[in-house]
């Protein structure tokens, strides 16, 4: 009997993520590694039913390609530079691959994003200018955004100034009581119709 392991090679797996769009897991198409800026793993690329970009955590057979580079974000196409309309998405680390999602959509939609990450809330002994700079909020809520607290202080900062700020709800958890009347889109049953929404709410 001829042993065909000899030919396996891992760079056949499939790679697989969990699509929002489509609410299932599927076979990545186009992957490529990424890195976050703090040097975490990631695969972008797209899904083969929808077509929307798609974000998986972790090391894979492609980060053994090349070696990790430095300070490089896993989506630099969703951090747009910063400007007056620019929405900031505020999310947990834990939902880093669903925030990336949608902020690539809201690129697409023709919405500039700036990404949140932990250093956004003191940077200089002062506030990080993206927090100053966009105009709007995009508050990506779930038990790990409740517990984040680089996140609470992002949204505290928007309340504080009377910015704008909408909910994209990731689980069935109630919004901090201080934000409990901005608007919320329920991205757990239907994600295209609560994105849709939510554009419209962010538009001017």
């Amino acid at each position: 009997m001829t042993d065909h392991a000899e030919y396996y090679h891992e760079e056949d797996e499939p790679i697989e993520a969990y699509c929002v769009r489509c609410r299932q897991t599927i076979e990545v198409e186009h992957p490529r590694a990424v890195w976050t800026r703090r040097g975490v793993p990631a695969v972008k690329g797209e899904c083969p039913d929808c077509g929307g970009t798609v974000f998986r955590m972790g090391s894979t057979h492609l980060h053994n390609q090349g070696e990790r580079p430095a300070a490089v974000h896993v989506a630099t196409s969703s951090r747009s530079k910063l400007s007056q309309d620019t929405a900031y998405v505020a999310f947990a680390e834990v939902d880093q691959a669903l925030a990336e999602q949608i902020g690539d959509d809201l690129r697409k939609a023709g919405i500039a994003v700036w990404l949140h990450e932990e250093s956004d809330v003191e940077w200089a002994g002062g506030v990080h200018p993206a927090l100053t700079e966009c105009s709007r909020m995009v508050f990506v809520l779930s038990p790990g955004a409740l517990l984040a607290g680089s996140v609470e202080a992002a949204w505290k900062f928007f309340k504080s100034k009377g910015k704008p700020i909408v909910i994209a709800q990731l689980a069935p958890v109630d919004p901090p009581d201080p934000i409990r009347r901005s608007p919320r889109f329920n991205f757990v049953t239907d994600y295209k119709a609560a994105f849709r929404q939510m554009v419209q709410a962010l538009s001017p």
